[in-house]
């Protein structure tokens, strides 16, 4: 049965590798990023009746303006996926500059906070779908140099699971670890060690069927792509 998925952060990584693989299997792929012209790569690699828009998640306002187009065209997501973020340049954390501090923290959380705001609402009315809060390792363990991450992804967990006890039954809220993949967020943590783990598009195959197969009977429970 085809599906409204929700991607941010679909441009690039993990969601790009998403976008191929749902769209393979006939869902109908809403995305959004930062980049005008990765957004129209998008655009030009999968037309109608996917539909992908350049939007800031940090901006509230952007976020809102896209929902409102999104679920007055389409109606409420089946699955939502927040997955944009960043990381941080490692480094101890007393030497991390604020304003990288305040980026991870606006992106990573209050990013996630204002598309569910815009979202959700919608989900809730009609008491179905699923949202998937991408989370991270790095959001059940720690590690030295990457704290800010660490902190935000700690949060997502602990904003996920709070969302899951306020869900009507039939919808469910996952914080989801993907696993170690080679993406760019990841070199930049792991330099050259990062091209030892799987790429992208190999684990959006296993990933996509995962995520669709998510339901109620998963609400408020940390999970990850194995």
């Amino acid at each position: 049965m085809s599906k409204i998925i929700v991607i941010t952060g679909a441009t690039r990584g993990l969601g790009r590798a998403l976008v191929s693989t749902f769209s393979v299997g006939g869902h109908t792929i809403i995305g959004c990023g930062r980049s005008d012209s990765h957004v129209r790569a998008l655009r030009e690699d999968f037309p109608r009746p996917h539909h992908f828009t350049p939007v800031d998640v940090t901006n509230g306002d952007a976020v809102a303006a896209w929902a409102h187009g999104v679920l007055s065209k389409y109606g409420p997501p089946d699955l939502l996926i927040n997955n944009a973020a960043l990381m941080n340049t490692p480094a101890p954390l007393w030497e991390v500059p604020p304003d990288e501090f305040a980026s991870l923290l606006d992106a990573n959380i209050k990013g996630v906070f204002n598309v569910i705001r815009a979202f959700v609402p919608a989900m809730v009315k009609r008491k179905t779908g699923v949202i998937v809060n991408l989370s991270s390792g790095w959001g059940r363990s720690t590690a030295p140099e990457v704290a800010p991450y660490c902190a935000t992804k700690y949060a997502i967990e602990g904003l996920t699971l709070a969302l899951a006890q306020e869900l009507p039954n039939g919808m469910a809220a996952v914080p989801l670890n993907p696993g170690i993949i080679d993406t760019d967020m990841l070199r930049q943590a792991f330099a050259d060690g990062a091209s030892s783990y799987p790429k992208p598009d190999a684990w959006a195959k296993k990933a996509a069927p995962f995520l669709l197969n998510l339901s109620a009977k998963d609400n408020g429970r940390s999970m990850t792509v194995n």
